[in-house]
C-alpha cells in the first residue's frame, strides 16, 4: 500500500488585502501536493478581506479562517496559525502573494531527500542573488539569509518541520523584522536546510501601503531592537554573518531616515525619529558594511547622518524636493 502523504499546513496572515487575497487563497488551493490544510488569520482587517475569506472557505473545505477582534501584527497571526496547524509541515504564504501550483510537492521531495529541516525555493518581485541547488548546515543557512545568497530573511517561500516551528514562535512584541528574528532563532535550531533554485513563490512588490513602501511609526521602530540582538549576538557567534546583518540595519535606517523626512509628521517629531535612527547608525557602523550597501544615496545617507541630523535633514530635504519636481 502507497504511504499516505503527510498534512501540510499553509498559514496565511491576512490585513487589507482585499485585491489580492482571493487570487492567493486560489493559488494555494490548486496544490499539486494532495494533504494540505489552509488557515488564513484575520487580523481585524477593515476592508472587506476577512469577509473575502470567509467566502472563499464556503467552496473550500481545506480553508479554515480565523478572525481577530483587533489588529494584534503579523506575528501574532502567524502564531495563531501555527498554534492551529495539524500537520507535520508548515508553509507560510502572504496574503497579496501567489505561488505556483507544485510549491508544496517540490519543497517537500527537497526536504525528504535532504532530511532536511527547512527547505526554500526561489522567488521573484524581491532582490535575491540565488544560486544552485544545495544543502547547508543551521550555522550555514544563518549565513545565507544574512547575505541574501541564495535565500533571505523572509519566512515564506519556505517549507518547515512544524516540531522546531512550535518550539519557536514569532515574538508579538516585534512588528516589523519579525522574520528575520524568526529565521535567525529557528536556524540556530535546526540540522538542515535545503535550497532549490526554482522560482515557485511570487512576491508582489507593487502595493504602495505594504509595510516596505509605508513610514515610519512607533511599531515600525520594535525592528531596531531585532538589528540590535541579531547584530550582537551574530558578532559573538556567527562573525561571517554579522557583518552582513549590520549592513541590513545601516540600510534600512538610511531607508527609514529618508521616509522620516519625506513624511508629513511634525518638525519635532522628525528630529526625534532622526536622532533615534542616527544613534542606531551609530551603533552598528561599520566601514565594512557599509561598502556593502547596494545603493551610492543609502552610503551618502548614512555617511551624512551618523555625522549630523541637521546636516542630513537638510540634504534629504533637498532630494525631496527635487524628486518631486522632476515628476513634474
Amino acid at each position: 500500500m502507497e504511504k499516505k502523504s503527510p498534512l501540510i499546513s499553509v498559514i496565511v496572515p491576512v490585513y487589507n488585502v482585499a485585491p489580492y487575497i482571493r487570487r492567493c487563497l486560489d493559488s494555494i488551493a490548486a496544490q499539486n501536493y494532495p494533504e494540505l490544510e489552509i488557515i488564513a488569520v484575520d487580523d481585524a482587517s477593515t476592508d472587506g478581506s476577512g469577509q473575502l475569506c470567509d467566502a472563499c472557505a464556503e467552496s473550500e473545505a481545506r480553508l479554515q479562517v480565523v478572525h481577530f477582534a483587533e489588529n494584534r501584527g503579523p506575528s501574532a497571526a502567524r502564531n495563531e496559525g501555527i498554534r492551529r496547524a495539524a500537520g507535520a509541515y508548515l508553509c507560510f504564504v502572504d496574503a497579496d502573494d501567489r505561488v505556483e501550483p507544485d510549491l508544496l510537492d517540490r519543497l517537500y521531495a527537497s526536504l525528504r531527500e535532504a532530511e532536511a529541516d527547512v527547505s526554500v525555493c526561489g522567488a521573484d518581485g524581491i532582490r535575491l542573488a540565488g544560486g544552485p541547488a544545495g544543502v547547508f548546515s543551521g550555522e550555514e543557512a544563518i549565513v545565507c539569509m544574512a547575505r541574501e545568497i541564495p535565500f533571505n530573511y523572509v519566512p515564506w517561500a519556505k517549507l518547515y518541520a512544524a516540531a522546531p516551528v512550535k518550539a519557536c514562535l514569532f515574538d508579538e512584541r516585534i512588528y516589523y523584522s519579525e522574520d528575520i528574528l524568526f529565521l535567525y532563532e529557528l536556524f540556530q535550531h535546526v540540522g538542515r536546510v535545503s535550497y532549490v533554485p526554482d522560482i515557485l513563490y511570487h512576491y508582489n512588490n507593487d502595493r504602495e501601503d505594504s509595510q516596505v513602501h509605508s513610514g515610519v511609526s512607533v511599531r515600525k521602530l520594535t525592528a531596531l531592537k531585532v538589528h540590535d540582538h541579531v547584530c550582537d549576538h551574530a558578532g559573538e557567534r556567527f562573525p561571517e554573518a554579522a557583518l552582513y546583518f549590520r549592513r541590513l540595519s545601516l540600510d534600512v535606517d538610511s531607508r527609514w531616515a529618508m521616509l522620516t523626512v519625506e513624511s508629513d509628521a511634525e518638525k519635532r517629531q522628525i528630529f526625534s525619529l532622526l536622532k533615534r535612527l542616527q544613534s542606531h547608525i551609530r551603533r552598528h557602523y561599520d566601514r565594512k558594511a557599509l561598502q556593502l550597501l547596494p545603493e551610492r544615496k543609502s552610503r551618502v545617507a548614512v555617511r551624512t547622518l551618523h555625522a549630523s541630523v541637521p546636516l542630513f535633514w537638510g540634504m534629504a530635504s533637498l532630494y525631496k524636493y527635487v524628486k518631486r519636481w522632476l515628476r513634474k
